[in-house]
């Protein structure tokens, strides 16, 4: 296979086997309504087979961060529609990745009188808020009745998404947010069915794919997973319990024919990654992770010896909106300007140079 090979993944069809990552930018205001300059940013990276958007919100409580576009509103629809017909208009390919962010929030943050876990346990650390940095809060523990209203909370969002004119939708269950929370005994100690063992940690995870997979098709539907990322409390230390959570993970995924399995692992070639590839069947995306920028090179690799179908990037991304005529040609790359990744704004976000400038 080739990085600039066409691929289908599910109901997306792709010019070239090169993402753009989730990626959270904080552009989006107070309302959470992406505009213009939002629009600008992902039409710019159309070249890429795939553009997976920044995390964004399926309800208030769940919001994340200040700036964080949501799925919520009709003016937050109207907002991504503005989006789709940019990317479209530029012949690509864009899905919304639908994230609740958890017990990584703060209410100054989400608007409302709590945030939500699996468990009633605090992050260690401080959150950004409106108001400045504050300690985490404890959250509120999902009752059982209440996971009900979550998952249709993502089933919504999804629909919202496909009717707004985007190509699908990526589900988050990685880097520590709600969903990541509910696979890891460091986070979720329920015991009504949905924590003790790897298969109950593993249950809303799958209730939720499979929803959001009934609701709009599961070839418009990937999910993204970060085993043993170790991120925001989300500790997952122990390589057996990982390999059984993620395996009965991916087991109940693999019936459904999701258009793509995405895994953030800084081993791509390690046996766990290839266990979760081979239990799930299908289309895998891969992405190597923050320690270091995926290279050309690197990607080159993980297409050609069959480790994935595609490959996720992320800073090359934000500094290169035509990166694949970059890597076709071997041209050299704009840095990433690490200062400007939440500053709000065009600076860092817009004004990259193109190779024809």
């Amino acid at each position: 296979m080739d990085l600039f090979s066409p691929v289908t993944l599910g109901s997306l069809n792709l010019r070239n086997r090169i993402a753009m990552a989730p990626l959270t930018r904080m552009r989006s205001g107070a309302d959470g309504v992406p505009g213009e300059l939002v629009a600008e940013h992902y039409a710019q990276r159309a070249g890429l087979g795939l553009l997976v958007t920044e995390g964004t919100y399926p309800s208030a409580e769940s919001r994340g961060y200040p700036g964080q576009p949501g799925i919520v509103t009709a003016e937050q629809a109207a907002g991504w529609a503005r989006v789709a017909r940019a990317v479209h208009d530029r012949g690509g390919v864009l899905v919304m990745q639908l994230m609740n962010a958890g017990r990584v929030s703060h209410p100054e943050v989400t608007g409302t009188d709590r945030i939500v876990a699996p468990s009633a346990i605090a992050i260690d650390g401080e959150v950004h808020t409106p108001n400045g940095s504050k300690p985490y809060p404890v959250p509120h523990a999902l009752t059982t009745a209440e996971l009900s209203t979550v998952r249709q909370e993502f089933v919504d969002a999804a629909r919202r998404a496909v009717d707004a004119g985007l190509d699908g939708v990526e589900i988050h269950s990685a880097n520590g947010y709600l969903l990541h929370e509910f696979l890891s005994p460091a986070s979720n100690q329920r015991t009504d069915g949905y924590g003790g063992s790897p298969a109950e940690r593993a249950r809303f995870v799958l209730e939720v794919t499979a929803a959001v997979a009934a609701e709009v098709g599961a070839g418009r539907v990937g999910i993204r997973i970060s085993p043993a990322h170790n991120i925001q409390d989300v500790a997952e230390t122990d390589a057996a319990d990982v390999a059984a959570t993620y395996g009965a993970l991916v087991e109940g995924l693999a019936p459904l024919g999701l258009a793509y399995l995405s895994v953030l692992h800084r081993e791509p070639e390690s046996e766990l990654v290839r266990s979760l590839a081979a239990a799930f069947g299908g289309p895998m995306m891969v992405n190597t992770g923050f320690q270091a920028m995926t290279t050309r090179q690197e990607a080159h690799h993980l297409v050609g010896q069959g480790l994935a179908d595609v490959v996720a990037v992320g800073r090359p991304a934000i500094a290169n909106p035509d990166l694949v005529e970059r890597w076709a040609g071997g041209h050299p790359e704009n840095e990433p300007d690490a200062s400007t990744f939440y500053s709000g704004g065009a600076d860092g976000y817009t004004d990259y140079p193109r190779l024809t400038a």
